[in-house]
């Protein structure tokens, strides 16, 4: 555990960062609420200014909702071509500084910069210098968390945004944690918050005083990290080389799913967040995986692998709707779909994003 907790790891997140380049290119937006994807009728947002969240409106939300919300909101149009361009940018500072790095998307990334190549050995100094680095070469600000852990130094680049800059040290972790409310727990969802809080598990201590076989019970597998994390454990290596097997989305839906219009309704959202994630990677999967929960907790998949790789929502939406046919509805309806797609092959050219603190 010491040899883990001498590790300096730093979490960057760019702010907004679709939204953000749009108001970079065209100046007539900056100040303004704006929502890259879809349109006020139909659609799904990919991402949303902070001028637009002010109103409530955020990435992953249907269209029509945020245009409610937000009167006024401006639509734009995605520019992958763009958001990849500026995110080269980006790589290239990160890996003056160390070669571990590992991607999430084309605007997030953990650094292990426990020995880094160039700069101070002081972590927090380091991100710094990044962040003045990535304003001065894009004209974009991000925020970054560090500590000695990838789920610290996540948590700590969410604490302060947009232009945020905070530091978990090791002696601070266990108080921090244990006074951390569970919805803001990365890997910790909505869903699974209500959940706990349900269950009477409001913050990081109330989460530690459970024991592991009792989250194990009521969260699978998922029990072990929860346990873990609510001690400031969390011993993942930053991968530099980190392949993505599989991505996905899922969503529970507060009445249960009776017909198969209905479910037609969910998996088109459902496709829509699938493909916004999608198009941040730079490879194509051929599979597509369907994953159905009942109202009585029932589980089942099914899976499909295609001739062609997947390119477009109506590829993906196509195949799901072929997977669920109308033999899977039952009298208990359905209270979770999931859409995933996995088998990725031939990567697009475009190269994968291959501290005292």
């Amino acid at each position: 555990m010491k040899e883990v907790e001498n590790r300096k790891i730093i979490h960057i997140d760019m702010d907004a960062y679709y939204a953000s380049v749009e108001q970079l290119d065209f100046p007539e937006l900056k100040g303004k609420p704006i929502a890259v994807g879809g349109n006020s009728s139909r659609g799904v947002v990919a991402a949303a200014s902070y001028e637009a969240r002010k109103f409530g409106v955020f990435s992953a939300m249907s269209s029509a909702k945020a245009a409610r919300l937000c009167p006024g909101l401006i639509f734009q149009k995605a520019r992958f071509d763009r958001y990849k361009a500026i995110s080269k940018q980006i790589q290239s500072i990160f890996f003056s500084y160390t070669d571990l790095v590992e991607p999430l998307s084309l605007d997030e990334a953990y650094l292990d910069v426990t020995a880094p190549k160039k700069g101070l050995p002081s972590a927090t100094l380091i991100a710094k210098e990044i962040k003045k680095e990535i304003l001065d070469t894009t004209g974009l600000t991000a925020s970054a968390g560090i500590s000695y852990c990838k789920f610290l130094a996540k948590t700590a680049s969410d604490l302060d945004k947009p232009n945020g800059l905070a530091t978990i040290l090791p002696d601070e972790a266990i108080v921090f944690i244990e006074k951390l409310p569970v919805k803001k727990f990365h890997g910790i969802g909505k869903s699974t918050a209500g959940k706990m809080q349900r269950m009477g598990i409001f913050t990081g201590k109330d989460l530690k005083q459970q024991n592991l076989e009792y989250l194990k019970s009521r969260f699978g597998k998922s029990g072990q990290y929860y346990f873990n994390i609510s001690r400031g454990i969390d011993q993942r290596p930053v991968q530099p080389n980190r392949q993505r097997k599989s991505l996905s989305a899922e969503r529970t839906f507060e009445t249960e799913l009776m017909t198969l219009d209905a479910v037609h309704i969910k998996l088109d959202a459902i496709a829509e967040e699938v493909i916004r994630r999608y198009e941040r990677f730079n490879s194509l999967g051929k599979t597509v995986t369907l994953k159905i929960k009942y109202g009585d907790f029932q589980q089942i998949t099914r899976s499909s692998t295609v001739e062609n790789q997947i390119k477009s929502k109506e590829d993906l939406l196509d195949i799901s709707k072929i997977l669920f046919d109308e033999t899977l509805l039952n009298e208990n309806g359905i209270r979770l779909i999931g859409i995933g797609i996995s088998n990725f092959h031939n990567t697009i050219p475009d190269p994968q994003l291959h501290i005292d603190y």
